[in-house]
């Protein structure tokens, strides 16, 4: 630290300067409105002097030096040319003050990347420390006849002994009368010697019952965590209770952990926490904070000693999301060529004549209306491109309008069993479907709680807007041009001079902006605040826009149209016709391939551009962070905590209970964590919890309870639904990019109210009208 302040006064004379020189020029020049693409003038007295031109007599082949001193003083240049002033004197006065804001920020900045330099490193010096054991499977066989049994002997220092089972298995159910057959595993451990109980020479710890599949050709793998009691040997007992006499073939493997369920806990919510510190006060990306949280997860798991192989996290991911994520990307990309999109923004503005708020309203019903038939991430890849557009046109500030419609995306994602992955789980599940959820009851059901509190949402929508103004402050001039700074900022940075023309290029962007920023400083003095209240000449606004916002290529947009159709068709077969062996992912892939061969697309370098990778990745990133959580117990520590507090109320008031419970504990959860994995976990937790004869407690309305949670959950923080992070990732690609507490100030509000509607309607619905059947 002491040496860059050493660093940073020897600088201090040359910066000053450099400050003189540049007060000098900005008295001497003046940069025209006119701000072509790759060339920056200077006009003076009728002569244009070009500063960096690609129509000079100088070649590329030029110095190299030549180029880097160029680029030096451009990037100088942009670098200080907001704080520069037009008047010497002013600049130096308050040059103090500016410094050590400067010097500050530059401290700030050198500690959090040594910190979190630090933190990676410390994490993979951990998870590099502890080797992978790697998992030795031992084949066995079972019968009613023949059982088996082994003794564990190298305990050591652990804490608990896990047990992994792979075979023709039914995982997550503890109590099914009907099935025709199961295996008990009893797990036993002698006494400790010290110990002065005369009786029984053995403990029994556990019984673990698992319900073997009908159909053999299936292989499941389930696991269950037995607490170490004692430092003695461990006996391990497999058993057969079948109809009929016949063998099955398992395969088993253990492994010790060396630290409880409660430490795992804590330090799977201290990994969560730490993440969400990172996305809210946005220190870092939220890829990167993902990467972080994966990383030192892993690492956790080392250390306890269940560190996973390379292979183990590649299948963490959820390859099908991203699939599908990559083939809607490419199809988006090459339909935003069409001009489709400002045609219907400007046919939105037609329909709402004018009126803002119908506009909203109209835009976020068609995205619950779709959301609840499409993938939630689907509709929000159409829709963002389309919102933007037509905010544009009308000055409107895009991101409280893509707020709103990805609330209401998530919330109309609720009504149908295909609208939101939660609702895909349920339904697909094999035991729910045996007592009675099937698809047009699970509809019917959740679509009647959803569209009441659509009729709730929309006023409190409102509401919460009453006083945005959802207007931009400036003219749609300044507006646009403070746009097209970013867009170019964003494109010079992208730029990897790894030749000297990628660095000629780099350096004619960067004039480019400085002399944008100019212009802008230019026209903020000229113009007065302009807000509008709503649109008067709406009639003759669409006249203009309709012969400006046209379709462009109308044989592509057929084309685009046709494929498109195909594969929201094919994404419907795949819900209803159980032949189609064809998941959304591979829907998606085939669709993208088939319309990059019809567009005959040779720059295939631009489509990919426009691929959102980084929220490709940030998903990658999640996946393994949620499944490493899951297995330090996270997520099964809260659907246990769950049962405990049902189990403790009074049972006359139990169902009750276990509805609100269960709605708020879901929505909490999902707000936080991934709602598919939560979901996956929660459900056996659930069956059991309605199987227990201690309880007693309908099924129905407990799952319909962890939909409506999991699903309107997902509205409470930016990350908590996939539509949320991929709404964010195009709106950051056209730089209208809002923040995790710029979604958390609405999106919360309106999760709490959803919610609150949704268990109004199951309370009524299942304890006064008594609807559990």
């Amino acid at each position: 630290f002491l040496s860059f302040l050493t660093f940073l006064s020897a600088f201090l004379p040359s910066f000053l300067s450099f400050l003189t020189f540049l007060s000098s020029l900005s008295k001497d020049s003046c940069f025209t409105e006119k701000t072509p693409l790759l060339k920056t003038s200077r006009e003076e007295n009728g002569t244009i002097h070009h500063s960096v031109s690609l129509m000079d007599d100088e070649s590329w082949d030029s110095s190299s030096v030549e180029w880097e001193q160029r680029c030096l003083l451009g990037n100088e240049i942009v670098s200080f040319s907001t704080s520069a002033s037009s008047e010497k004197s002013e600049f130096l006065d308050s040059f103090p003050v500016k410094f050590n804001l400067s010097k500050l920020r530059s401290c700030l900045k050198c500690l959090k990347v040594t910190g979190l330099f630090i933190f990676g490193v410390v994490c993979s010096i951990l998870f590099s420390t502890y080797p992978d054991h790697g998992k030795s499977w031992q084949m066995l066989a079972v019968s009613p006849l023949e059982s088996y049994s082994v003794n564990l002997t190298e305990i050591g220092d652990s804490a608990l002994l896990k047990l992994e089972l792979a075979g023709s298995l039914i995982a997550g159910v503890v109590d099914r009368p009907q099935a025709e057959g199961y295996i008990v595993v009893e797990v036993t451990q002698s006494e400790d010697p010290s110990s002065r109980r005369r009786h029984p020479q053995q403990q029994v710890i556990y019984n673990w019952t698992i319900f073997l599949n009908s159909r053999r050709n299936e292989r499941a793998v389930t696991s269950r965590t037995f607490e170490i009691i004692t430092r003695e040997t461990i006996s391990i007992n497999i058993q057969a209770f079948l109809q009929k006499n016949q063998v099955i073939p398992l395969s088993m493997t253990h492994q010790y952990l060396h630290a409880d369920i409660e430490t795992q806990v804590m330090i799977a919510s201290v990994i969560l926490v730490g993440v969400y510190g990172l996305i809210i006060f946005e220190i870092v990306h939220r890829t990167l904070a993902a990467m972080l949280g994966s990383l030192a997860a892993l690492a956790a798991l080392a250390v306890i000693g269940d560190r996973p192989s390379l292979v183990r996290v590649v299948e963490w991911i959820d390859y099908e999301t991203l699939a599908l994520l990559f083939g809607m990307m490419i199809l988006v990309a090459i339909f935003s060529e069409t001009g489709f999109f400002d045609y219907c923004a400007v046919k939105a503005y037609w329909l709402s004549r004018g009126r803002v708020w119908a506009m909203i309203i109209i835009l976020c019903l068609i995205a619950a209306i779709l959301s609840a038939f499409l993938d939630n991430v689907t509709t929000m890849l159409l829709f963002t491109p389309v919102t933007i557009r037509l905010c544009e046109v009308l000055n409107l500030d895009p991101r409280h309008v893509l707020i709103a419609e990805v609330i209401f995306t998530n919330i109309g994602g609720a009504a149908t069993a295909v609208g939101d992955p939660p609702n895909v789980i349920i339904v697909s599940n094999q035991e729910l479907r045996k007592m009675g959820m099937d698809f047009a009851g699970f509809t019917a059901h959740m679509f009647i709680g959803i569209c009441l509190v659509l009729f709730v949402s929309f006023p409190f929508l409102r509401l919460l807007y009453w006083n945005k103004k959802l207007y931009n402050k400036e003219p749609s001039e300044i507006v646009e041009l403070k746009h097209e700074i970013h867009v170019w900022k964003l494109t010079a940075q992208r730029i990897n001079p790894a030749s000297r023309e990628e660095t000629a290029v780099k350096c004619l962007l960067m004039q480019k902006v400085l002399t944008l920023e100019f212009l802008l400083k230019k026209k903020l003095k000229t113009f007065q605040r302009q807000i509008s209240q709503e649109d008067k000449n709406w009639e003759t606004n669409i006249q203009e826009l309709q012969k400006k916002h046209r379709i462009a290529d109308k044989i592509l947009l057929i084309k685009c149209l046709t494929v498109l159709g195909f594969v929201i068709f094919m994404f419907f077969l795949n819900s209803f016709v159980p032949g189609i062996h064809l998941d959304l992912g591979w829907i998606a892939i085939l669709g993208a391939i088939w319309l990059l061969v019809l567009a005959d697309i040779h720059d295939f370098e631009i489509i990919l551009h426009r691929v959102e990778w980084a929220t490709l990745l940030f998903f990658a990133a999640l996946f393994v962070l949620m499944e490493a959580l899951a297995h330090l117990h996270l997520i099964e520590y809260i659907g246990e905590q769950t049962a405990l507090l049902i189990k403790m109320v009074p049972e006359d008031q139990r169902l009750t209970a276990a509805i609100i419970l269960v709605i708020w504990i879901s929505a909490l959860a999902s707000s936080l964590i991934d709602n598919i994995p939560f979901t996956a976990t929660m459900i056996p937790v659930l069956l059991n919890l309605s199987q227990d004869p201690e309880v007693s407690l309908p099924v129905k309305p407990l799952i319909f309870s962890l939909a409506i949670g999991a699903c309107l959950g997902g509205n409470g923080t930016l990350i908590g639904a996939s539509a949320n992070v991929v709404c964010a990732g195009i709106a950051e690609q056209h730089g209208y990019g809002f923040s995790f507490m710029e979604f958390f100030r609405l999106g919360f509000p309106m999760m709490l109210v959803s919610c609150t509607i949704g268990m109004c309607y199951l309370l009524v619905a299942h304890v006064a009208l008594g609807w559990n059947s």
